[in-house]
C-alpha cells in the first residue's frame, strides 16, 4: 500500500490538510485513532468571535473528506511506528476491531437500543450514558457501530437483533504496512484535567464542570433539552467562569497562555444568555486576551450584555449542603480584598496541553518537541509547519495552542511544504 501522504489525526487540521493534498491530485492516508473523524471541533456549539454553528462548518468537511476519491480514511486506528526509507517513509498502522462489519453495518442503531449496557459516554465527557455498542454521535463519519469490548458482556442481543448481520465478534487487531513520501502531525491536544487543581473540586463536586462539558450542554446535539447542572437537574441562574484553569500556571507544569480560554469563555457566556435569560454570569480572570479579529469587540459586547467580569484568581471552591458553591478569590480592582460568593454551577476554563506522545512512533529519527512538549517547529517564521526530520510536517494544535481559524492555516501551510516535498523526492 502506497501513499503520497500520511496525515496522522483527524480534526479540523488534519481533514484540511488531507482534503488540501487531495485537492492536489496526491494519494493520502488519513488516520484517526477515534471512531469518527471530525476532532474536538465536532463537539463545540458555535465558534467565536461570529457565533456560526460549529457542527454546520466541520460536518461538511467531514463528508469531503470520506467521499474524496484521493483520501482513504482509517479510523479507530493507530500509527504505531513510522521508518525511514529512501526519502520517504514506512509506517505500521494498527486497525483495532469494531467487532462491526463496516462494509454491511447501516448505522440504524438497532444493536445500540437493545445492549443492556450503560456506561460514561466519553462524547459527552460523562454528563450522560451510553451502551456498550454505539455510534459516538449523531453525525459521525463513518456512521458505523462499534463495540466497546472492554465494557462488553457478550450477551449476544446485538447479534441477535441486528438486520444487517454485521456484528463479527472474531474481529482481531490488524496490522497494516503502508509506504508514504512525507508525514503530517495533526494529532491536537489534550484538555488539562481540573482534578489536577484539587482546591477547585473537580470529579468531587458534582456541579463544577469543565468547559467542554457547558459546550456539550449548549450544543445542537446536547445530551438535555436545556442546560441542567449535573447534582439534581436544576436550572442553574448564577454560573461563575474561572478562568485560566491550568494555564498560565507554574504549578501545574503549563507556564503558557491557552490562547482559546478567554474567548471560548465569553463565546458560552453568550450563548448562556440566550439560552437562560434570567441567569447571571461571572467570569472571574487574571488579564481578558482578546487577540484575534473581531475578539475585542466581542469581549466588549458580552459585558455590554450583562456578563460580569471580576479580576482577580478564584484560590478555592467549596461545597455547601445543596451543592451550590462558594468561592474564595482576591477582587484585584477593589485593592486584593478577599471576598466570596455563591454560584449553583461552576465552569473551569481549562487550558490546552500537548499531545507528545507522537514522538514516540519515530524509531529512526528522534521527533524534536519543545520546552513544554509541543512538537517543535524548528523554522517557525520561514516555514512553520516543518519539523526537525526531513519529510515529516506539523499542522493545527499539535504544535502548539491556537484557536480554529489559525488551525486551518498550518494545515494549508503544512499541506504545501509536504506536496513540496513529495515533488522533490520524486524528481531525486
Amino acid at each position: 500500500m502506497k501513499y503520497d501522504a500520511l496525515v496522522i489525526g483527524g480534526g479540523i487540521a488534519g481533514m484540511e490538510t488531507a482534503l488540501n493534498l487531495g485537492d492536489m491530485g496526491y494519494k493520502v492516508l488519513l488516520v484517526e485513532k477515534e471512531p469518527s473523524i471530525g476532532g474536538k471541533m465536532i463537539l463545540l456549539s458555535k465558534v467565536f468571535p461570529t457565533l456560526d454553528c460549529s457542527s454546520c462548518i466541520c460536518t461538511p468537511k467531514m463528508a469531503a473528506t470520506s467521499h474524496h476519491p484521493n483520501v482513504t480514511m482509517l479510523t479507530y486506528s493507530e500509527v504505531l511506528e513510522v521508518r525511514r526509507k529512501g526519502k520517504g517513509f514506512k509506517a505500521k498502522v494498527l486497525k483495532k476491531p469494531r467487532y462491526v462489519v463496516e462494509e454491511l453495518c447501516t448505522g440504524c442503531q438497532e444493536c445500540e437500543a437493545n445492549c443492556p449496557v450503560n456506561v460514561g459516554d466519553e462524547y459527552n465527557f460523562g454528563l450522560v450514558g451510553r451502551r456498550a455498542i454505539f455510534i459516538p454521535f449523531s453525525t459521525a463519519t463513518p456512521r458505523k457501530a462499534v463495540v466497546d469490548i472492554d465494557n462488553c458482556v457478550l450477551c449476544g442481543i446485538c447479534e441477535r437483533v441486528c438486520p444487517a448481520d454485521a456484528i463479527d465478534f472474531t474481529q482481531k487487531p490488524e496490522e497494516i504496512e503502508v509506504e508514504v513520501n512525507a508525514v503530517i502531525i495533526a494529532t491536537g491536544f489534550n484538555l488539562f484535567p481540573g482534578e489536577k487543581k484539587p482546591q477547585y473540586g473537580f470529579g468531587r463536586f458534582p456541579n463544577v464542570i469543565n468547559a467542554m462539558q457547558m459546550d456539550r450542554l449548549l450544543s445542537p446535539t446536547r445530551p438535555y433539552n436545556t442546560v441542567l447542572r449535573p447534582s439534581d437537574g436544576k436550572i442553574p441562574d448564577n454560573i461563575a467562569y474561572v478562568l485560566c484553569t491550568g494555564s498560565r500556571d507554574r504549578t501545574v507544569g503549563n507556564p503558557i497562555c491557552s490562547q482559546i480560554c478567554c474567548m471560548y469563555s465569553i463565546k458560552q457566556a453568550q450563548l448562556l444568555m440566550g439560552a437562560l435569560p434570567l441567569a447571571d454570569i461571572t467570569i472571574y480572570y487574571m488579564d481578558i486576551r482578546a487577540f484575534g479579529k473581531g475578539y475585542e469587540e466581542f469581549f466588549k459586547q458580552a459585558a455590554e450584555m450583562g456578563v460580569q467580569f471580576i479580576k482577580g484568581r478564584v484560590a478555592k471552591i467549596e461545597e455547601k449542603e445543596n451543592h451550590n458553591l462558594i468561592l474564595h478569590y482576591e477582587d484585584i480592582d477593589n485593592g486584593g480584598v478577599k471576598k466570596e460568593t455563591e454560584h449553583d454551577l461552576v465552569v473551569l476554563s481549562v487550558g490546552l496541553l500537548p499531545n507528545p506522545k507522537i514522538a514516540e512512533i519515530f524509531k529512526d529519527e528522534k521527533l524534536e518537541l519543545d520546552s513544554l512538549f509541543w512538537v517543535k517547529q524548528v523554522e517557525e517564521d520561514e516555514s512553520p509547519a516543518r519539523t526537525n526530520i526531513e519529510g515529516v510536517f506539523v499542522a493545527g494544535t499539535a504544535a502548539g495552542p491556537k484557536d480554529i481559524p489559525d488551525s486551518i492555516l498550518t494545515a494549508g501551510a503544512a499541506s504545501t511544504e509536504a506536496a513540496a516535498y513529495i515533488e522533490s523526492s520524486k524528481e531525486e
